[in-house]
C-alpha cells in the first residue's frame, strides 16, 4: 500500500474570515469568559473582548492602517498580543509575528523584509530591553518604513484607542465586510536554510481552520479553559491556542509572559483549566518540579503536545498524574498553519507516543522518495509532504523560495524524513536538511553561519547540532580562523553575537579547526562533524524520561 492518506471531511471547513468568526462566537457566547491574564488579574467575557478589539481596531484605522498593511508585534505573551491579533484581523492588516528572542539584527530584517508600517512592542521582558533596541535601530536608520511604535503598558495604547473615537461605530464592520477569507492576514518568520528567515504568509482560511480542527479533535466546547504557556509569536500559541479557543467559544488563559513550570501548574489549578499545551520539555519541567504534587490538576482533561516526539514515560505521567486522559500529539510546521497530523483522543498509548498521528481533517499526506518524487510504500522512509487548505500562500515576496518548497501540484515539501505505518499513522525519523531542534526551537545553521562570517577573524565556519541532555540539541560552531587571527572561543563568539542574535541561536560550543571533513565531491560532512564533536566533548543525547 502506498504512503498516502487523506483526513476525514465530515466536519466542513469554516469559510469565513477570522473577524467574522470571532464576532459570531461573541454573539453566541457573550457572557462566557474569553480571556484571562493571570499576571495582571484582568479578565474579559467575549462581549468585553469584542468591544476592546473593536476599539483598538478603530484606532488602527484612524491611524491610517489599510487592508494589507503590515503591523508587527514584538512581545511576550500578554492580553494586548491577543487583542492586536483580532483587531488586525478585523481590519485586514497583516500581523507580523516578531520572536521576543530576536535582537537588533533580526528585528531590522523582519521589519524591512515585511515592509512593516507599525510596530507594537513590549518595553522590556526579563533581560530584554525592547525599547532600547528599537531606539537603537531607529537611530541607525535601520527600520525606515516604521511610522509608529506602540509600547504595551504605556499611554501609547490608550492614545491609539482615543484616536479612533471619532470614527463611526460601524467603521470596523464596514472594513470587515470587504475582507476575503483567502487574503493574507499573518506573516511568521521561519529560520531560513539560506541564512535569512523566510516569511511564511498565512491566510484567514489557513489559520482559522487549523486552530478550529486542532481543538475540535480534542473535543473542545465553550466549557473548556485552555492554559497557554506556549508563545503567541508561534503558531502553537496564536493558532492552536487563541484561534483554537475562539472558534469554539472556549477560554484563553495566559499563565505568564513566558513559561514558568510552577506558575503554569498553579494557573491550571486556580483557573480550573481543562486543557494544557506545551512541548515535551515543558511537561518534563512541570512533572519534575518540587511543588508538582501540591497542585490540584483534577480539572484537566486534554491538551496538545508538539515540537518533538513525546517520551513514553512523559505521556504516562500526563495521563496518570496530570489527569490528561485525552492528551493529543500534533505535528506540523509554520508553513502549514501549522498542524498536518494529530493523534486522536481515543488512540492507544502506542499511537500517542510512537507516532505523530494521522492526517488532519481536509488535509492530504504522502511520503515520497526525495530523489524521484514518487510515493513510497508504507513502512518505507521518505520526505513528508502535505497538501490542502493549510498550506501557506507562500513566502512573503519570495517567489523563488516558495517554488522550491511548494510544488506545482500544491504539495508542501517539509524536508522531514518520515515513515507512514500500515495504519496510516506517521513518524518522523530524521531531517533531510540540517535543522537543529533546541528545546522546541527550530534552528537552521546556515543563518548562524552567515552571521558569523561577518566576524573579522573568521575565515570559514560550519554550524552543527550536537546532543544535549537538557535541550535535546545544542549548537556547535566549527571555526576556521584567518591567518594571524587571535584564537576565538565560545565566550568570544557569544560576546560577538549577544544583542544581535536570539540567545538560542548562539553556539554553546566552538571548535577551532584547520579544515572540515569533506566528501569526494566537496560537500561538508556534517554527520562526521557531529560524531567527532560528541566524542571529543563527551556529549550524550537527552535520556528518555
Amino acid at each position: 500500500m502506498e504512503s498516502y492518506a487523506a483526513g476525514e471531511t465530515t466536519t466542513a471547513l469554516l469559510e469565513e474570515t477570522i473577524g467574522a468568526n470571532f464576532e459570531r462566537t461573541a454573539r453566541a457566547h457573550p457572557d462566557n469568559e474569553a480571556l484571562v491574564e493571570v499576571a495582571s488579574g484582568r479578565r474579559w467575557t467575549y462581549a468585553e473582548l469584542n468591544r476592546d478589539v473593536d476599539a483598538f481596531a478603530r484606532g488602527l484605522m484612524a491611524a491610517g492602517l489599510a487592508k494589507g498593511d503590515r503591523i508587527g508585534v514584538w512581545a511576550p505573551n500578554c492580553a494586548e498580543w491577543t487583542i492586536a491579533q483580532f483587531a488586525t484581523a478585523k481590519i485586514g492588516a497583516i500581523l507580523v509575528n516578531v520572536n521576543p528572542s530576536y535582537r537588533t539584527h533580526e528585528l531590522s530584517y523582519a521589519v524591512n523584509q515585511s515592509g512593516m508600517r507599525m510596530l507594537i512592542s513590549a518595553e522590556s521582558f526579563k533581560t530584554s530591553n525592547y525599547r532600547a533596541m528599537v531606539e537603537e535601530v531607529i537611530a541607525a536608520g535601520s527600520i525606515p518604513l516604521v511610522e509608529r511604535v506602540i509600547y504595551i503598558g504605556t499611554e501609547d495604547w490608550a492614545d491609539v484607542v482615543a484616536g479612533g473615537k471619532d470614527l463611526p461605530d460601524g467603521a470596523v464592520a464596514e472594513r470587515l465586510a470587504t475582507l476575503d477569507r483567502n487574503e493574507p492576514i499573518n506573516i511568521q518568520y521561519t529560520s531560513g536554510t539560506t541564512g535569512r528567515p523566510k516569511g511564511a504568509t498565512l491566510s484567514h482560511r489557513n489559520i482559522l481552520n487549523n486552530g478550529f480542527f486542532v481543538t475540535d479533535l480534542i473535543g473542545f466546547t465553550p466549557a473548556d479553559r485552555l492554559c497557554i504557556p506556549v508563545p503567541f509569536y508561534h503558531c502553537f500559541g496564536m493558532v492552536m491556542g487563541n484561534l483554537g479557543c475562539t472558534t469554539h467559544g472556549a477560554t484563553m488563559v495566559i499563565p505568564a509572559p513566558g513559561f514558568d513550570p510552577e506558575i503554569t501548574l498553579r494557573t491550571v489549578a486556580e483557573e480550573q483549566c481543562t486543557a494544557l499545551y506545551g512541548v515535551p520539555t515543558m511537561f518534563i519541567a512541570m512533572q519534575n518540579h518540587p511543588t508538582f504534587k501540591d497542585h490540584d490538576l483534577s480539572s484537566l482533561r486534554t491538551g496538545c503536545m508538539a515540537g518533538s516526539i513525546c517520551p513514553v514515560e512523559v505521556m504516562k505521567h500526563c495521563v496518570d498524574d496530570m489527569n490528561m486522559t485525552e492528551v493529543s500529539i500534533a505535528y506540523g510546521m509554520t508553513e502549514t498553519s501549522p498542524v498536518s497530523t494529530q493523534t486522536r483522543t481515543d488512540d492507544d498509548l502506542d499511537r500517542r507516543t510512537a507516532t505523530i498521528g494521522r492526517a488532519h481533517p481536509h488535509v492530504e499526506v504522502r511520503i515520497v522518495d526525495p530523489t524521484t518524487g514518487k510515493t513510497v510504500d508504507r513502512g518505507e522512509p521518505g520526505e513528508f509532504c502535505t497538501r490542502g487548505y493549510s498550506v501557506m500562500l507562500g513566502y512573503w515576496e519570495d517567489v523563488e523560495k516558495t517554488a522550491e518548497t511548494v510544488d506545482p501540484e500544491g504539495w508542501m515539501h517539509t524536508g522531514d524524513l518520515a515513515v507512514m505505518r500500515e495504519d496510516g499513522y506517521c513518524n518522523i525519523v530524521g531531517r533531510i536538511k540540517d535543522m537543529v531542534i533546541r528545546g522546541g526551537e527550530n534552528i537552521y545553521p546556515r543563518e548562524i553561519e552567515e552571521f558569523l562570517y561577518t566576524h573579522p577573524d573568521i575565515e570559514d565556519v560550519q554550524v552543527i547540532g550536537v546532543p544535549d541532555e537538557k535541550y535535546g540539541e545544542e549548537l556547535c560552531a566549527w571555526v576556521k580562523l584567518k591567518t594571524g587571527a587571535v584564537p576565538l572561543d565560545a565566550a568570544g563568539v557569544r560576546a560577538f553575537a549577544t544583542g544581535k542574535l536570539a540567545h538560542y541561536k548562539i553556539p554553546r560550543y566552538v571548535m577551532l579547526v584547520e579544515e572540515f571533513p569533506m566528501t569526494v565531491t566537496g560537500k561538508i560532512r556534517k554527520v562526521q562533524m557531529r560524531e567527532e564533536t560528541s566524542a571529543q566533548l563527551g556529549l550524550t543525547a537527552r535520556a528518555e524520561q
